[in-house]
């Protein structure tokens, strides 16, 4: 995931950048409550955004370089 692109973690930024067309690829922990990563799984699939998947929170969170669990993470464009 390190490619110079900005990167923005959490639901919050990463439904923000959905909303406003910036997402370019979206990752989701599947260990993550339901109703934390549905919100963002639904918008991805409504604007036509990619989703790749990791097991754990821990492990998106150290993909985006951060020392802390991660439930949703978007590449923005």
């Amino acid at each position: 995931m390190k490619d110079n692109k900005k990167i923005v973690v959490g639901k919050k930024q990463t439904l923000r950048a959905l909303q406003r067309n910036e997402a370019e690829k979206v990752y989701i922990s599947k260990d993550a409550d339901l109703h934390v990563t549905k919100s963002v799984a639904d918008a991805c699939q409504e604007h036509g955004v990619e989703i790749v998947y990791f097991n754990t929170m821990k492990e998106l969170g150290a993909s985006v370089g951060i020392n802390v669990n991660a439930a949703a993470a978007a590449v923005l464009k």
